[in-house]
């Protein structure tokens, strides 16, 4: 179908037959087609604009629905996207995003139109601004709360250079749950240097947003109203001689009365940041006055937009969570396309877990940051409420939290993806590890991840979690691991880590262990085959391609070996030692060589073997975006990747004592 043929399709069906779509995408104006960049709407009337904002959700809708991505984050800033770059001069002015999930519009009107098609393919464009890809792209984002000490830097850079452009950082409001917002609120109102921050406030981050930041903004939402009655009230002790100037200028320098309680703005205010709204963000002709207005300031502003996450999109405004992130969807329905006969998820499976330890033990707790659903601890929310702690976007203090539980008596168990536990690493060493805690990582996202690319993928877990002293680390070949691995730590004295992948398990049966878990051996590692020609020491999600690989080595005639490490701290040396001393030894992990497990290895094994020891690792580097399987296909993290690694080794031994014969 050609792509304006899909395009109309796609909004006729939804605005004529479902009424899904709140917007008529009938309207005159400027076709998308024809925007090759922001200087092609800048001439736009309001109601042109609004009409390509139709279009842009259409067009959002259309391909988010067959690639996946992040949906209702991008619908809920389409206004606000057009408006800033209506207003502002980019790329001359730079707009900075925080993590990137609300940016598809950007990226459509930045000349990334034709290729918007290719968004999260592999050699695709990204589902995040990326520099590479456009020089309206200025910070490559993944991760929450970092922007604001970003855009400090690029307008301390600009002062310093003698340049007066603008610099815009998009923030939204579940960020403000993270303590490095604040910190770059903080050093930019001290500094006091023209900045432009946009909160955009629409009530969520990935879970819907919890804690004191949250009834703020709820808070700031209302002071309309409280202005109105303060502007009242002003006037009607005007009129009263004598004792009405005196009390307005009383009430005026009380910073902890009326000003403070009418005007709850005055928090960003006393960080040196000049506020104003909260405005609506789906307002263009508001949007633009608004923006017009603000880039004359020239000081720290913060500009308050409320907006509406999944925005045009009923199913997605209904379901804001489940329409964050999401994979292919019948846009018809908004009914998720799931893959026939899978396996549930190792996310789904640690829920399930986690909710039935829960009724054998009263002390456990779970905390997660943000992503209650996204880590499988909904079916645990939902049995033990009392017992789950969303904190919201605060890795650090999640892990400290949590440190604070252990010394109470409680057994917390900290459920965060592997690529946001990094910015917690300072508080596993000094609050968790330091203190021989009893707290229990549950790593989620371990190794490659997919279409989310390199602020996502979890390649750096082994590395940094090997540096805290005391810490066990596990990883799980399959489900029911999984649930005896998480048991074991349970039960198990000191802090524990357990790393396991994005995506379905391989589908093993594990409901028996939920009711009866089998606690492993600490430090034990399972042989599941002896190979006379070569073994293969293979951790987490590399046990079953390493299986597969062996038997097709078999077929070849290679009798290849399969261990399933199921530790990377404390390691198995007997049995590598044993392995080692005879045969070639491939260790093979979904994470970098530097500090990995195959590192772990070579520093633990007997310095006689370490030269039968070879390693399978991802690369040194960050991975391209793109669906799980091909990534692993392309980085050697599959069956086939295994069997040509044991044939390179296999050869060069070959070689190695065909030399030596001659």
């Amino acid at each position: 179908m050609p792509h304006n043929t899909a395009i109309s399709t796609v909004n006729g069906i939804y605005r004529d037959a479902l009424g899904v779509f709140s917007m008529d995408l009938g309207g005159e104006g400027l076709r998308l087609c024809n925007v090759r960049s922001p200087e092609d709407i800048r001439g736009l009337s309001v109601e042109e604009l609004q009409s390509l904002a139709d279009e842009i959700r259409g067009e959002i809708v259309r391909v988010v629905s067959s690639n996946g991505g992040h949906l209702a984050s991008s619908l809920g800033t389409v206004e606000l996207t057009l408006a800033l770059h209506k207003v502002f001069d980019t790329p001359n002015d730079k707009i900075v995003w925080d993590v990137g999930h609300q940016s598809y519009t950007h990226k459509i009107i930045t000349g990334r139109y034709e290729a918007f098609g290719t968004l999260r393919k592999l050699g695709g464009i990204s589902g995040f601004p990326k520099r590479n890809e456009s020089p309206y792209d200025i910070y490559d984002t993944g991760h929450a709360a970092g922007s604001i000490s970003y855009a400090l830097g690029l307008a301390k850079a600009r002062d310093l250079d003698g340049g007066d452009w603008k610099i815009i950082d998009v923030i939204g409001d579940g960020a403000l749950t993270s303590g490095v917002a604040y910190e770059g609120l903080n050093n930019a109102g001290e500094l006091g240097t023209p900045l432009i921050v946009v909160l955009n406030d629409n009530s969520m981050s990935i879970s819907e947003n919890v804690g004191g930041i949250a009834r703020y903004l709820t808070l700031l939402r209302l002071a309309p109203a409280y202005r109105s009655t303060k502007s009242a009230m002003e006037k009607v002790l005007e009129r009263m001689p004598n004792i009405g100037r005196r009390t307005i200028d009383w009430l005026r320098r009380f910073k902890g009365g009326l000003k403070y309680f009418l005007f709850p703005e005055a928090w960003f205010e006393s960080l040196g940041f000049r506020y104003y709204g909260p405005f609506d963000g789906h307002d263009l002709g508001e949007l633009i006055q608004v923006f017009e207005e603000i880039k004359m300031i020239d000081e720290p502003v913060l500009v308050h937009v409320v907006t509406t996450k999944g925005k045009g999109y009923t199913f997605a405004e209904e379901n804001p969570e489940k329409f964050h992130g999401l994979g292919p969807f019948d846009p018809d329905t908004g009914q998720i396309i799931e893959t026939r006969g899978s396996a549930p998820s190792y996310s789904k499976v640690f829920g399930q877990a986690m909710a039935s330890f829960a009724q054998k033990k009263d002390d456990l707790v779970a905390i997660t940051a943000a992503m209650t659903d996204g880590t499988g601890l909904d079916e645990f929310v939902s049995q033990f409420p009392d017992r789950v702690f969303d904190v919201g976007i605060a890795e650090s203090h999640a892990v400290v939290f949590a440190a604070g539980l252990a010394q109470g008596g409680k057994l917390p168990v900290v459920a965060i993806y592997s690529t946001f536990l990094q910015r917690a690493y300072d508080q596993i060493i000094q609050d968790v590890c330091l203190q021989k805690l009893k707290v229990v990582f549950a790593v989620d996202r371990a190794g490659i991840v997919g279409e989310d690319g390199e602020t996502h993928h979890g390649q750096f877990d082994i590395s940094y979690l090997r540096t805290a002293p005391g810490l066990t680390i596990m990883a799980p070949k399959d489900e029911a691991e999984l649930v005896n691995m998480l048991w074991t730590a349970l039960e198990m004295p000191g802090p524990s880590a357990i790393r396991y992948p994005r995506g379905a398990g391989v589908g093993v049966s594990f409901e028996e262990f939920l009711d009866n878990p089998k606690e492993l051996e600490i430090g034990k590692a399972e042989l599941i085959s002896y190979g006379t020609d070569i073994n293969v020491l293979a951790l987490g999600s590399m046990v079953q391609p390493s299986i597969e690989a062996a038997n097709l080595l078999g077929q070849k005639g290679i009798s290849c070996g399969v261990v399933n490490a199921r530790f990377v701290s404390p390691l198995d040396v007997e049995m590598i030692d044993e392995l080692a001393s005879t045969r070639p030894l491939l260790v093979v992990e979904e994470n970098v060589p530097s500090g990995g497990f195959g590192e772990a290895v070579l520093d633990a094994v007997d310095p006689m073997c370490r030269h039968r020891i070879y390693r399978l690792t991802l690369p040194m580097g960050f991975i391209q975006h793109g669906p799980q399987q091909e990534l692993r296909r392309i980085y050697g993290m599959d069956a086939l990747g295994v069997v040509a690694k044991v044939d390179e080794i296999l050869k060069r031994l070959e070689k190695e004592e065909w030399i030596k014969k001659a």
